[in-house]
């Protein structure tokens, strides 16, 4: 099936779908240096995450769920890997490096978090194992309601108070509940399933888009004076998720495909749900947000860029020797 005409609506979807990482970057530069055009959603970004839980349990494939359902024991060492490893990398950090507590809780909030439901795409575009990516996200997500407001409270009810009910609350009306109903609604899609397959990803990706850019807008004045230490704070998160998500999966004894998937599914946090958490729950301190936002542009970044460059190896190592040489 070719690619639809430059005018066509499902053209712009795509577009829209497969531009995440470019496009996540463009929002965060015109955030920085025209705030003022992303404000304006303040009011509005918790529902916006809401759409994109909603969009993303439309696409979700239950056959791919039910065969990765099979191997319970690989998709339960995935999940505590990710609630155990990451929110312990974060706390390491706020540990060895002296920031505000508001910053400090922003990057426990990233730690905790479940997988992105973007790693799925990543997974599936760098040829990991598809449906243990999907199982491992669904299944942490399904559990975060419970699992990320108490491991911040744990790691973080020392640096500032945490409200673990409130944040219980959000997590379930703006992750669980949308994704729940967006899964039930697919089951009622007959015809136009397709449709909404190729508009479900442009709409969770928009959302996402313009949440992380709000993020940055409400700290522009703040990235301007910790911006580089931060930065490299969450680059160093990051690669440290997607290393020790790769070396554990081989302690586990998983094969190549899944082993990647599990360093995709570390690496790769809900940072978005992060910044919603941290605007929600920290209203007086919008800079508890910033880690996550940060986060959230460079994790779908460099899982972009790898996913380049495994295709790009695929496509050398699938060549006819006389054209590879």
């Amino acid at each position: 099936m070719g690619m639809p005409p430059y005018n066509s609506p499902m053209f712009i979807f795509r577009f829209i779908t497969n531009g995440l990482a470019p496009l996540t970057l463009i929002g965060a530069i015109l955030a920085y240096f025209i705030p003022e055009m992303f404000l304006i959603f303040g009011s509005v970004f918790k529902w916006m995450f809401a759409a994109t839980m909603f969009a993303l349990g439309v696409v979700l494939e239950p056959d791919d769920l039910t065969d990765t359902l099979q191997h319970p024991k690989r998709i339960g060492l995935g999940v505590l890997t990710q609630y155990l490893l990451m929110p312990t990398l974060a706390f390491i950090i706020i540990s060895l490096v002296d920031l505000p507590p508001a910053l400090a809780i922003g990057f426990l909030i990233v730690g905790a978090a479940p997988g992105a439901m973007a790693s799925n795409v990543i997974v599936y575009l760098a040829g990991g194992a598809m449906a243990f990516s999907i199982a491992m996200t669904t299944v942490a997500t399904f559990l975060s309601p419970i699992l990320t407001p108490s491991l911040v409270k744990i790691l973080g009810g020392q640096i500032m108070h945490i409200d673990f009910w409130k944040m219980m609350q959000t997590i379930l009306l703006t992750v669980v509940l949308p994704l729940s109903l967006g899964m039930v609604l697919r089951r009622q899609l007959k015809q136009g399933l397709e449709t909404a397959k190729e508009i479900a990803p442009a709409v969770a990706a928009l959302a996402i888009i313009i949440i992380c850019s709000y993020a940055v807008a409400a700290n522009q004045a703040r990235i301007s004076q910790v911006g580089a230490e931060i930065f490299l704070l969450v680059v160093l998160l990051n690669a440290l998720g997607y290393l020790g998500g790769w070396l554990l999966g081989k302690l586990y004894g998983f094969d190549h495909k899944h082993r990647l998937t599990l360093a995709i599914e570390i690496g790769m946090q809900n940072a978005g749900m992060g910044v919603v958490l941290a605007l929600a729950h920290f209203k007086d301190t919008p800079e508890a947000a910033l880690p996550g936002a940060l986060f959230a542009v460079w994790c779908i970044l460099t899982a972009a860029g790898a996913t380049a460059y495994f295709r790009y190896r695929d496509s050398k190592n699938q060549q006819p020797p006389g054209l590879a040489s």
